[in-house]
């Protein structure tokens, strides 16, 4: 091998992992974790306004609009719908288990992208990484028992009448999909440990394969005691493997087929950007279809489509309080190096989110697209998106606040990150010199001219930066 040859392979490594580099520096508290990247010299991060900007920002451009291009899909839906009355006829052809073959291409389509986004090459490491067993544990407990049950209780408590039993229904079918995609966004936003919920993601995608249908019987057919809307569990099953079993194949095959012929960095940076607008496609052409199937009686009973929103804002909003709220108490009585903030937003999203794609697809598959049941589950993402933004808002507002550390004396004492430097190195800051950096912090006044005839520049290397903009000079990195 060349000299050249080496170079290349170095290079294209350290590529690679740059996309697996954490973007933040641990306190040592367990809070809110700070961005390498230092915030320009004044300016407050911690000010409200500025971290609802930046998460808004934060989000591509697809994720910012997805709401807006719901909305517009269900309006066009409902006007396609009353201007050709018999709009299903024509766009059925060829059915799989009655579902017309655009609208089953479509429900394929509107997955694969977002499985071919999972990190499965990262499996091994991540399974090596500590504070795993608590985690797993934890989140099977809440994704698998506690969040089915609640959104049970919230569609019976909210949606009561015999009238609505189609609507609940639907609501119901979003309990056992847990989030595989934009989980992953909302903790990236929030500062969670997106090693983590990756390995969390993992393991919901491979049980949904498995859990999804038996739970879904189970909270329609026998806990609810529905004869009208029976939920044949046989039917579940085999759209289970149609609708996420055939993406999850096509995800995977796609992601290390193109990792093998390209390189990381043209994957995320190229073809990623190209490859993800196909979901959002997908998912606002089965909306349109979903609203155009019902446009009447949507228009007829509006009332009761806009009251499948209760539930879904309730669960989000109870789920991810009650799981944030408990995360840091067993942070404060265990401490922060088990838990902390950054496994508080991992928990609390992985719970409060639902893989809404994969409701539309069964309920599509098992009901019809002319269903109550499918028109429910089109509510999700109309929902989801603008209460969880709010959320990762709110964490890192909250997270400021609270104190994560189980020390009673008040000192900060040294958490080692778990998650390394990415070069086998953990980060450890020294107490005292970030107590006294905090305790002699100060902000200088800008002008055009500097401060008391001093520039900014030498100002700058005078003034300690305050506790909340530390960077990666105000912490002692040793190699182990």
């Amino acid at each position: 091998m060349t000299d050249s040859h080496r170079t290349q392979m170095v290079k294209e490594e350290d590529e690679n992992n740059a996309f697996f580099e954490s973007p933040y520096i641990l306190r040592t508290d367990g809070g809110v974790p700070e961005l390498r990247q230092a915030p320009s010299w004044g300016q407050d991060i911690s000010a409200s306004n500025t971290v609802a900007k930046s998460l808004v920002m934060g989000l591509s451009w697809l994720d910012r609009l997805l709401s807006i291009f719901i909305i517009l899909a269900m309006i066009l839906g409902v006007v396609i719908g009353v201007a050709v009355p018999d709009v299903q006829h024509k766009i059925n052809g060829a059915e799989l288990k009655g579902v017309g073959a655009p609208l089953c291409v479509g429900l394929i389509l509107m997955m694969t992208p977002i499985l071919t986004k999972v990190q499965y090459e990262r499996l091994p490491a991540l399974l090596r990484t500590t504070r795993l067993r608590s985690q797993i544990g934890l989140s099977f407990f809440l994704n698998w028992f506690a969040g089915p049950l609640l959104m049970l209780g919230l569609a019976w408590a909210t949606l009561p009448e015999k009238h609505l039993a189609k609507y609940r229904a639907g609501v119901i079918l979003l309990a056992p999909c847990r989030c595989i995609a934009m989980v992953m966004v909302w903790v990236g936003m929030a500062r969670g440990d997106s090693d983590i919920c990756a390995l969390l993601v993992i393991i919901n995608s491979v049980l949904q394969m498995v859990l999804y249908a038996p739970i879904a019987a189970l909270l329609i057919n026998v806990v609810s005691d529905s004869d009208r809307n029976r939920l044949q569990y046989v039917d579940c099953a085999v759209s289970v493997l149609i609708y996420l079993g055939i993406p999850l194949f096509a995800g995977v095959a796609i992601r290390f087929g193109m990792l093998f012929l390209t390189s990381r960095k043209f994957f995320h940076t190229r073809f990623l950007p190209i490859f993800s607008p196909l979901s959002l496609i997908a998912l606002s052409f089965v909306i349109i279809v979903i609203f155009a199937s019902q446009a009447r009686a949507i228009l007829d009973h509006i009332g009761a489509v806009f009251r499948t929103v209760v539930p879904l804002v309730l669960y989000f909003a109870i789920i991810w309080t009650a799981t944030f709220v408990l995360v840091w108490q067993l942070s404060r009585r265990y401490g922060a190096k088990t838990w902390g903030y950054q496994m508080a937003v991992v928990q609390a999203f992985t719970a409060g989110s639902n893989n809404f794609e994969l409701a539309i697809a069964i309920a599509v598959s098992v009901y019809g697209a002319n269903s109550r049941e499918a028109l429910a589950a089109t509510i999700g993402p109309l929902v989801e998106v603008p209460v969880l933004l709010a959320l990762s808002w709110a964490a890192l507002v909250l997270g400021r606040r609270m104190r994560w550390d189980k020390d009673p004396a008040g000192h900060l004492p040294t958490v080692e990150d778990t998650k390394g430097n990415g070069k086998g190195g953990l980060y450890k800051v020294d107490v005292e010199e970030k107590e006294e950096q905090r305790n002699s912090a100060s902000f200088p006044v800008k002008t055009d001219k500097g401060t008391n005839g001093i520039s900014k520049k030498e100002l700058r290397a005078q003034q300690p930066r305050p506790d909340h903009f530390r960077s990666t000079t105000s912490a002692r990195i040793w190699s182990t």
